[in-house]
């Protein structure tokens, strides 16, 4: 049964993107995602800003004399004086920095925009420095103002808003895009008569959660390369639980780990009472991306939420152009491109990342695991998404390096998942999970020289034709449950046709394959009373008859056809 909550989201990811849908007429998805998000990214830091300035309104004029916000209203001659007072104490940038709220300039703010919006365009909207007339030229140009403005004030999103008067959109379409999140309740909003625990962070980020779900769709396999199916990403960090800490992507798309490291974090202070804010302070994240694109949507969705990042300077290629060379993560997690050919480059000759097998020039896989190996403590934990032929090849050294990193000890669990899971690829995929302390610490036990294989392709769902997805509560759960039971010692057995802890000796006498299939076995056959011999005896009867069946099909469609005056 679907909640209010869950209803509510459902309809207003429906009704925006609809709205957003009708720019496909005159761009394509590539173009126009960037308009949407930017616009959604607009409307996020300004809700937020606005909601922490109504709160300091409410402490400006509370009756207590120690509190460091109080403004009393006796120390002003007039009313007037009294809202001038308050308004300007509401600009201080330092009221919101301390709540790391995004700073939004008055130029920026979504109800600067909605009141323009409705301006000819000509109109005198402010003056500038010099006193002049600064007139309404677009409503693009009115967009790419603001984020000019929050670019001078915000630092580290210099360069990353994408200006959307390139696109050259008809202004009666902002309007309406820029209408229909206005008329749409992102702060307390009621559903079926019910107000929801729902605030604008929480709605806002779902939403460009979504529309980039929504676009990876539409681009096909291009889109792919900046989103990973939510429902991995939140096995994947539900399995490792990055509590604290540093984490690290080496191929962060639109930073879909670091989002849901944060859920997973606010979730878990829920359930032990912790502060969810003083908690997520002990996280720090580092990521790395060549594409500028979604290096840029990367660092407006940590805007969004409020994540403080290290991206790099720039985008760039995560094996030529390490942004991060002396991190050492706690946690590292990544879906990069499958079985990527031309990353190969003479100067990696050698590279001293490559500590189990210089990886084959004609294919990355092992390449992205090494590096993120190299770039984990001494402690860490890492997970990452690869085609499932990593698993058995022993082509170009693949297997040699492969069987480097079994002897090594390092491989904790392996994952085999099924089909439909991605909008770029139909390649089955499996989760490589490695580890560089297997000891006993941490409320798990000693797993030294034991590796546990799932076997989730029978898992999950077909969310429409096209793709599969896994549930929360009958998928994911029952991976991570098996994992956590497996490493605490709490309660875990082998399943046959799901999961198998095996031993080094297990995988030597499997010559390092490491595909779970080959330990899990067949899933026991329920209700299975009927002796084998029986069984058999039955189905070959059957076939039998099938057989003879349509031998005399066939012969009756012989005849029909010689009947009709065609040879057969």
């Amino acid at each position: 049964m679907i909640d209010n909550e869950q209803q509510f989201l459902k309809e207003l990811d429906d009704k925006l993107w609809k709205a957003a849908d009708k720019l496909r007429n005159n761009l394509d998805a590539a173009n126009y995602k960037h308009i949407v998000l930017g616009l959604i990214f607009l409307k996020y830091v300004s809700d937020a800003f606005e909601e922490r300035q109504n709160e300091l309104k409410d402490l400006f004029q509370q009756d207590i004399v120690d509190n460091i916000y109080y403004l009393p209203r006796e120390d002003y001659e007039s009313d007037e004086d009294y809202e001038q007072a308050i308004n300007e104490e509401l600009e201080l940038i330092e009221y919101y920095q301390e709540k790391n709220i995004f700073w939004v300039p008055k130029a920026a703010r979504w109800g600067t925009l909605k009141s323009l919006v409705a301006l000819p365009i000509g109109s005198t909207i402010w003056k500038n420095e010099k006193e002049e007339d600064v007139k309404l030229r677009s409503i693009s140009w009115l967009i790419d103002n603001a984020f000019d403005e929050i670019e001078k004030v915000n630092i580290k999103l210099k360069g990353i808003l994408n200006r959307i008067s390139q696109y050259q959109v008809d202004n009666d379409k902002l309007i309406g895009l820029i209408n229909s999140f206005s008329d749409t309740s992102f702060s307390n909003p009621v559903y079926n008569g019910e107000l929801l625990q729902l605030n604008s962070k929480d709605i806002l980020g779902h939403v460009y959660e979504y529309f980039l779900g929504q676009f990876a769709l539409a681009e096909g396999k291009q889109g792919g390369q900046y989103y990973t199916p939510k429902s991995i990403v939140t096995l994947i960090v539900e399995m490792l639980e990055p509590y604290k800490g540093r984490v690290y992507d080496p191929a962060m798309g639109s930073g879909g780990f670091f989002v849901s490291s944060q859920k997973f974090i606010e979730e878990h202070a829920k359930e032990k009472h912790y502060n969810a804010s003083e908690q997520k302070r002990h996280i720090s994240v580092y990521g790395q991306e060549s594409n500028p694109t979604t290096w840029k949507l990367a660092a407006m969705n940590m805007a969004i939420r409020g994540i403080d990042f290290n991206f790099g300077k720039k985008n760039a290629d995560s094996f030529l152009d390490d942004q991060h060379p002396d991190l050492r993560a706690d946690f590292v997690m990544a879906n990069p491109p499958f079985n990527v050919r031309d990353w190969w480059h003479s100067s990696l000759e050698n590279d001293v990342r490559w500590k189990y097998g210089t990886p084959p020039q004609g294919n990355a896989n092992f390449a992205w695991l090494q590096h993120m190996l190299y770039h984990l403590n001494d402690k860490g934990s890492m997970a990452l998404l690869l085609a499932n032929g990593s698993m058995s090849s022993n082509t170009n050294n693949e297997g040699e390096i492969r069987k480097a990193l079994i002897e090594a000890d390092l491989i904790e669990c392996m994952v085999a998942l099924p089909g439909q899971l991605f909008t770029n690829t139909q390649i089955p995929a499996c989760i490589w999970f490695l580890t560089k302390n297997k000891k006993s610490g941490n409320e798990k036990l000693d797993r030294t020289g034991k590796t546990l294989f799932v076997d989730a392709r029978s898992l999950g769902y077909m969310k429409d034709r096209v793709l599969r997805d896994f549930d929360k509560e009958q998928d994911i759960n029952k991976i991570t449950h098996t994992f956590h039971s497996w490493q605490r010692g709490e309660g875990y057995s082998n399943q046959p046709g799901f999961c198998y802890s095996a031993t080094i000796t297990d995988i030597q006498e499997n010559d390092y394959v490491l595909t779970p299939g080959r330990y899990v076995g067949a899933a026991e056959q329920q209700n299975e009373t009927e002796p084998f011999a029986e069984k058999m005896l039955k189905l070959t009867s059957r076939l039998k008859a099938q057989f003879e069946q349509n031998d005399v099909l066939t012969s009756e469609i012989k005849k029909s056809m010689e009947d009709l005056g065609y040879e057969f």
